[in-house]
This record gives structure tokens, sequence and C-alpha cells, in this order.
């Protein structure tokens, strides 16, 4: 939940600087609308109705994750971003990536356990 924030927190101030700083407005806008669906997604989660139901939006908030590291290496190969703030959201996006990918295959393995 916290780093899921964190990112969200972080795309919101990477869209504010790349508006205001770099006049760039339709990729950072998906980048904005991908990155903080994540946490949304997350937060939502934690009050699933069903195990399936957990999965589900996990789902979801992994495919926004997905997205959002294609949006990121848009940017920086586009140049918007230069590679030290590449790296740094890159190493986060990819951390949150592995952390969904875990949490989904731990529960989907439970699911048939029980």
């Amino acid at each position: 939940r916290d780093k899921s924030f964190a990112f969200a927190v972080r795309m919101v101030n990477l869209y504010k600087f790349l508006t205001s700083e770099k006049k760039e407005y339709v990729l950072s806008k998906q980048l904005l609308r991908s990155g903080t669906a994540i946490g949304a997604m997350v937060w939502e989660s934690s009050q699933a109705e069903s195990r399936a139901d957990f999965i589900h939006m996990l789902s979801i908030a992994l495919k926004e994750a997905n997205e959002s590291d294609y949006w990121l290496l848009l940017l920086y190969k586009t140049e918007y971003l230069q590679t030290s703030e590449f790296d740094s959201l890159y190493a986060d996006i990819k951390e949150l990536l592995k952390i969904l990918t875990n949490i989904i295959n731990t529960t989907k393995r439970k699911r048939v356990d029980s």
C-alpha cells in the first residue's frame, strides 16, 4: 500500500514538472492516469469481497503498472526525462511490478490449496 501510494505521489509531481517545465501534456497525462491508478486499485483491494475479487483488483493494478512502465520508458527515450530521473522512477515501477506479481501468484496458489 505504502509503495503504491508513494509512487502515485511521484507521478503527480512528475506530471507537474513535465507540464510546467517541459510543456509535455499528452504522454504525461497518460502516465499520471496509469501511475495513480496502481495505488487506487491496491487500496481498493483491501476491501475485496472475496479472494477472487482481490486477485482481480490487483491484476488491474498490475496492468496499470505495466502501462506506467511503458510511459516512463517512452518519456525517457524521447528525452523528456534525464537518466537520473528515469533510473529512480524505473526502479520504483519495477519493484511494484514484482510485488504485485508475487502477491497475485501467492494468492492464486492459496486459493488452489484451500
